[in-house]
């Protein structure tokens, strides 16, 4: 089936847990976009480890994902920085809506 969506939630794609990264990689989506009611909070919760070990799969399948995160977003300051780090990221970028991720 070729779909034109690259929404997440249009695949049932989610990340609550590192296995959920290998849902995407084999869902054949090549690009996506998770908004926030996509994403787990244990995600955001950068002590758990679950973005940096799903990240990691995403970019050595080069799988590309677009996270929208909101600048109000209520994660902290470690999150903010992660998302500035992957601003320019070739795999997993961060954006603040979801028009500017669907653009990348």
């Amino acid at each position: 089936m070729i779909t034109t969506s690259r929404l997440a939630k249009d695949h049932n794609l989610r990340i609550d847990t590192v296995n959920d990264a290998m849902d995407i990689i084999t869902s054949g989506v090549r690009r996506c976009v998770f908004t926030s009611s996509d994403v787990s909070d244990d995600f955001f919760d950068l002590r758990t480890r679950l973005a940096g070990e799903v990240f990691q799969k995403l970019i050595n399948y080069n799988c590309q994902v677009a996270i929208v995160l909101p600048e109000d977003h209520p994660y902290g300051d470690r999150v903010t920085e992660l998302a500035r780090e992957h601003s320019a990221h070739p795999v997993v970028r961060f954006f603040p809506t979801v028009e500017k991720a669907l653009a990348w």
